[in-house]
């Protein structure tokens, strides 16, 4: 997202975490932009009765939260590590000044978020979906539409079975169900484990 020098150059910090760490709970104030220099976070929520659903998840370069910091809101989701991760944090007011002083960060910013509504967008729509397999696939193509490589089975699923079933709102039970009969059907590939689209 942003080059880790000039970020750096801001006043940003460095911070370790734990894995399964809290970077922030829902219902908090933003006041920094977060960026992975190594690691897995997940955006999650959890419903009343202790059941998780993600939102997303973000590794190494990527971004997690910054929307927030253009609205005064708090957050409507956690961010959790999902590995020991090393995070990259800068001010709110920091941030801001950055954005104005480098225009061509902005744009890149823009289209980031312009990313993420798309995303959201499609995750919307898969929630209309009844039919499991649906589900699956939509969230399974949209993950494959950022490779470069379009030839069956060539990209590798980066979510477990779990992170699956939380994304699309599906028992993990379905999910394991779903794939088996995807594989018969010859729409996907399982190797040692790992699910290839």
């Amino acid at each position: 997202m942003i080059n880790e020098d000039l970020l750096l150059s801001y006043g940003a910090e460095i911070k370790n975490y734990k894995a399964n760490e809290m970077i922030f709970r829902e219902g908090e104030f933003s006041i920094y932009y977060y960026q992975i220099l190594k690691g897995k976070i997940k955006l999650n929520n959890y419903t009343e009765d202790g059941k998780e659903f993600i939102q997303n998840i973000f590794s190494d370069g990527q971004s997690f939260g910054e929307s927030i910091l253009f609205v005064d809101k708090p957050y409507p989701m956690n961010a959790e590590t999902l590995n020991p991760s090393e995070i990259l944090k800068l001010s709110k007011s920091d941030f801001l000044l950055l954005m104005k002083e480098n225009p061509d960060i902005s744009n890149n910013i823009y289209q980031c978020l312009a990313e993420r509504m798309y995303y959201k967008y499609i995750m919307l729509y898969n929630l209309s979906f009844q039919n499991p397999t649906s589900k699956l696939k939509l969230l399974m193509d949209y993950l494959k539409s950022y490779d470069e490589n379009k030839t069956p089975f060539s990209f590798q699923i980066p979510l477990t079975r779990q992170q699956l079933a939380s994304l699309t709102g599906l028992r993990v039970e379905t999910v394991i169900r779903v794939i088996k009969n995807m594989e018969k059907e010859n729409e996907l590939k399982i190797v040692s484990g790992k699910i290839f689209y």
